[in-house]
C-alpha cells in the first residue's frame, strides 16, 4: 500500500470517530470493515486515510463520484459559484437550474424533457411516484423484489429488500413482482427457456393484485443493492408493452446507474425502451447533493399545484451538474466505462475459473458484481467480508451488496486506468489464493 510522504496532522483517527459515532449517531447507520479507516482526502480515483495511506477507490461513494474525487474541472467552477451566489431557493430566478434542465432534456432518452430538482435520490423517487399518481389519477404501484428506492415512507414501502424496509407500517397499494435475477432465477428457468417469464408476471400481478389500473411500475434499470442484477435484453420492452395495455407509467430509477456508469449515459438505453419518468441523483453532482425527476411534457404538465424544494436546483449543485455533463462528454467517460468494464469482467471471469467461490460475474460498463457462493450456491457473505478487509489493507476499497450481502461490487470512478483495473484484479487473485478460497 502506498503511503504519503506528508505526515498526518490534526486527525482524531478511526477509533475516536467510532466512539463519537456510538455516542452521537443513531445506531441504524453502520459502516464497512471490522477495522475501518478515517478517510480524509480524495484525488480522482484515489482516497487517503488519516495515516497517509492511499487507496484505489473501486466504489466511488456508491456510484457518486463518476468523474473522480475533487475533480479540478468541476470543483473550480463550484468554488467560483460558492463565492458568487450560494443560495436563494428556486422560487427566485437564477440561470443554472434552467440550463441544467435543458442539458438533461438533451441527454435524456426519448421525450423526457421537464425536470423537477431536489437533493437526494429518495426525494426524486418520491416525487416521481407522486407525479405518476397525478398524471394517471391512479394510486397503486408495481415494484420489484430486490429494488431499493429510498428512505422516506413511500420510497421505503416501494423497496423490495427487507433490511431496508424499517418502517413498521408501510404504505399500502404497492405490489411486488419477482425480479429478473437470472443467476438465481425465481422461477427455476434457464435463460434460453424463460420466455421473459418475470416480465410476464407483472401482468399477472396487475390482474390479480391490483384494481387493474396501477399508476406506475418503478424499477432500477440495473438493481444495485440487490447485487447488480442485469435484466435480460428484452425484459423492459415486454414490461413496457404490458404497462401500455393497462395505462400505467414506467418510472426508471437511474440513481445508481446514470451518467455514463454503464457505458451509456443512462442504463435504460441498453434495453431499447424509453421511460415515462426517470429519476437521477448521485453522479449528477459528483458529490454535490442534487437529484431530479424528469418526465415527458404531457406528464410533467399535469403537475400544476404549487411545488418547490428549498435546496433543489440551488446554484452550487446545478453548477456541479453542468460541469459533470460537460466532463463526461469531453472525456468520453461512456466509452471509457465500456472499455474498462469489459477488462474488469474478463479479469474477474478468469479468476472465477480458478476460484469457484465466485459463482457469477455480471454487469454493464463499470457497474460490475461478482457473487460469492459456497459449493451449494448459498451466499458466502462471511468469506466476502474477509476478502474485502484484506483488499482494504492492501490499498483497494471495493463495495458489497446483494440480498445476502455476498456480492462484491465494483462501481469505481469512471476515470480509472487499465493499470488500475489490473492492480485490483491481481490483488483479488492474491487474496483468494492466500485465503484458500
Amino acid at each position: 500500500m502506498e503511503t504519503s510522504s506528508a505526515a498526518p496532522h490534526g486527525y482524531i483517527g478511526a477509533a475516536a470517530i467510532l466512539a463519537k459515532k456510538k455516542q452521537y449517531i443513531m445506531p441504524c447507520l453502520g459502516h464497512f470493515y471490522s477495522d475501518p479507516r478515517q478517510i480524509v482526502r480524495g484525488t480522482m480515483q484515489y482516497l487517503y486515510d488519516s495515516e497517509g495511506r492511499r487507496y484505489l477507490d473501486c466504489f466511488a461513494g456508491v456510484s457518486v463520484v463518476n468523474c473522480g474525487h475533487c475533480n479540478p474541472a468541476i470543483n473550480t467552477a463550484v468554488t467560483e459559484q460558492v463565492n458568487t451566489l450560494q443560495h436563494v431557493c428556486n422560487i427566485y430566478l437564477t440561470e443554472n437550474f434552467v440550463n441544467l434542465a435543458e442539458q438533461l432534456a438533451r441527454i435524456a432518452p426519448g421525450r423526457l424533457q421537464k425536470s423537477f430538482f431536489c437533493s437526494t435520490g429518495t426525494e426524486a423517487n418520491e416525487g416521481a411516484a407522486l407525479l405518476a399518481q397525478i398524471a394517471t389519477g391512479a394510486s397503486e404501484f408495481i415494484a420489484l423484489r430486490g429494488g431499493l428506492h429510498g428512505r422516506t415512507k413511500l420510497t421505503m414501502s416501494l423497496t423490495g429488500i427487507s433490511m431496508w424496509r424499517t418502517d413498521p407500517n408501510p404504505v399500502g397499494g404497492i405490489h411486488f413482482a419477482r425480479a429478473p435475477y437470472c443467476y438465481r432465477c425465481p422461477m427455476k428457468l434457464s435463460p434460453e427457456a424463460c420466455g421473459l417469464a418475470c416480465a410476464n408476471e407483472i401482468e399477472e400481478t396487475i390482474k390479480s393484485a391490483t384494481t387493474g389500473r396501477p399508476a406506475a411500475f418503478i424499477a432500477e434499470s440495473i438493481q444495485g443493492n440487490a447485487g447488480i442484477i442485469v435484466p435480460p435484453k428484452g425484459y423492459f420492452r415486454r414490461v413496457k408493452e404490458i404497462l401500455a395495455h393497462y395505462g400505467a407509467l414506467f418510472i426508471a430509477d437511474e440513481v445508481q446507474t446514470g451518467f455514463a456508469r454503464t457505458g451509456k449515459m443512462f442504463a435504460i438505453e441498453h434495453f431499447g425502451v424509453d421511460p415515462d419518468i426517470m429519476t437521477v441523483a448521485k453522479a449528477l453532482g459528483n458529490g454535490a447533493p442534487i437529484s431530479a425527476f424528469i418526465a415527458a411534457p404531457e406528464i410533467a404538465d399535469k403537475y400544476t399545484k404549487p411545488g418547490a424544494s428549498t435546496l433543489g436546483g440551488n446554484p452550487v449543485s446545478t453548477t456541479a451538474g453542468l460541469q459533470v455533463i460537460r466532463y463526461i462528454e469531453e472525456h468520453d467517460l461512456m466509452g471509457h466505462a465500456e472499455r474498462r468494464g469489459k477488462q474488469l469482467r474478463k479479469g474477474l471471469r478468469d479468476i472465477q475459473r480458478r476460484h469457484p467461490i465466485i459463482g457469477d460475474v455480471r454487469g454493464l460498463g463499470l457497474m460490475v458484481g461478482a457473487e460469492f457462493v459456497h459449493a451449494d450456491k448459498s451466499p458466502a457473505a462471511a468469506e466476502l467480508d474477509i476478502v474485502l478487509e484484506e483488499l482494504k489493507d492492501r490499498g483497494f476499497i471495493v463495495g458489497k451488496n446483494g440480498i445476502g450481502r455476498n456480492v462484491m461490487a465494483f462501481q469505481p470512478p469512471l476515470i480509472i486506468t487499465e493499470e488500475n483495473v489490473n492492480d485490483v484484479l491481481n490483488a483479488l487473485e492474491l487474496v483468494l489464493t492466500e485465503k484458500g478460497l
